[in-house]
């Protein structure tokens, strides 16, 4: 019986040191950039929230798979395009540097794109 995390903590946890590792970074990264969100499980993944979802992230085999909307990911396809990507997710693979800058320019653009959308209501 798989046991559903029902926080960032119990998440990270979950898995193996050098993977929490990872996951850590990630999401310090993610709280430095919007550090007004809100931590949550949504989708059985760590996500952020500020006037709407901002990002999800999560663990798998290879890879850390961050999720920054269809938005997030068209506005930074660029600089993405050397990962793994698909319309709303990019992978960043264990066996590689995680762009932490990147994530951090994904997050603030994504907490600039929320914030407006509340202006603009």
């Amino acid at each position: 019986m798989v046991i559903k995390p029902t926080n960032i903590d119990d998440y990270i946890a979950s898995f193996p040191r050098e993977i929490q590792t990872l996951l850590e970074q990630v999401r310090s990264t993610i709280r430095k950039s919007a550090p007004d969100a809100e931590e949550v499980i949504s989708y059985q993944m760590p996500a952020f929230k500020l006037n709407g979802m901002l990002v999800y992230f999560a663990a798998f085999k290879n890879h850390i798979g961050f999720y920054p909307t269809s938005s997030g990911i068209s506005h930074f396809k660029n600089e993405i395009s050397i990962y793994k990507n698909s319309k709303g997710a990019v992978q960043f693979p264990f066996d590689k540097p995680l762009p932490l800058e990147l994530i951090s320019k994904i997050v603030r653009f994504r907490v600039s794109e929320n914030l407006n959308k509340i202006k603009n209501k």
